[in-house]
């Protein structure tokens, strides 16, 4: 979730991206609310030698997962979705690759839960695995859920000055220890598990959850997922719910009785206007490039073989 400011789309040579094994989900933590609102970033791909990342690893080839060669039945019109849809591991495991390769520009999304760096956007210091951010909110929930299970941790003398500047883009109390120690925090076990735990109950069960109610099947829930991490909950124009009630005024959900493929597209359109509203002259292609590619080849269900481009950059899934 995250980015810089204003994104300018650099030609960058083309690279061919492989996918790794599906995880198994984690439960979900309690934590307060998070508000959202970030343009994304083209400064965060994960390249060897990049400056701004010490001790990112650079992109492995690896193999997929088997996947089933027919796809699941569709939902009647008018009906919510109950195949596991995006909530099956395989499919999982793709969404945080491809929500990776615009937010970090690497598959590799493992490779992400000791980064931190402020990227000036405005939100303080981004970090971890989805991009938490010190300024808005969701960072303070994340390391406030990880203290109260595990006290002694080196974070936690970090909570004062994180409360203190939550919603601004102030570091002040946080230098210079502040991102040795999310770092540092970072290679504990416990403290990835946390982070994919609280991705999973902020941003990727609402997706699934609210995808399956509006009929929707697993890509409209990625595309779900994705406005949740670029966008926040919340239902101001440029969040989540006012993208979505854009959408509805332009076509019917298919729990409404509606076409998925054309509602899609009016969340899409929806979509593209909130990031241009909020951050003019933003680089768009993970919309425009990966979620509106797949749709155009009418892959509803999100399956491989995929290829796509974010900033640039060509990612496949075999």
């Amino acid at each position: 979730m995250k980015r810089a400011a204003a994104l300018v789309c650099a030609a960058v040579a083309s690279t061919v991206y492989l996918l790794t094994p599906s995880q198994t989900a984690r439960p979900a933590q309690d934590a307060g609310p998070v508000q959202r609102e970030r343009p994304a970033q083209a400064d965060r791909r994960a390249q060897p030698g990049h400056p701004s990342q010490p001790g990112r690893p650079s992109q492995a080839e690896r193999s997929a997962p088997a996947r089933p060669s027919a796809p699941p039945a569709r939902p009647a019109a008018g009906a919510p979705a109950t195949a596991p849809g995006l909530a099956a591991p395989a499919q999982k495991e793709l969404a945080q690759q491809i929500v990776a390769s615009a937010e970090n520009g690497t598959l590799n999304w493992r490779s992400a839960y000791g980064y931190v760096e402020d990227i000036g956007d405005g939100q303080g210091y981004t970090a971890g695995l989805i991009g938490f951010c010190t300024g808005t909110h969701d960072l303070l929930a994340l390391v406030e859920g990880y203290t109260r299970a595990r006290p002694d941790n080196a974070l936690a003398p970090y909570l004062p000055a994180l409360r203190r500047v939550d919603g601004t883009d102030s570091h002040e109390g946080l230098d210079p220890g502040f991102p040795d120690a999310w770092r540092a925090e970072s290679r504990v076990p416990a403290f990835r598990a946390a982070q994919d735990a609280e991705r999973d109950r902020v941003y990727f069960d609402p997706a699934v959850r609210r995808g399956r109610a509006d009929g929707l099947g697993a890509l409209g829930q990625f595309i779900y997922y994705d406005a949740l991490v670029f966008h926040g909950p919340g239902t101001g124009a440029t969040s989540f719910d006012g993208i979505r009630a854009r959408a509805t005024r332009q076509a019917r959900t298919p729990a409404q009785g509606g076409d998925e493929a054309a509602y899609l597209g009016a969340f899409l359109d929806a979509r593209r206007r909130a990031m241009l509203i909020r951050h003019p002259g933003i680089d768009t292609s993970r919309v425009d490039t990966a979620q509106r590619r797949f749709l155009r080849e009418g892959n509803l269900d999100l399956r491989p073989p995929l290829r796509w481009q974010v900033y640039g950059e060509t990612f496949h899934a075999p």
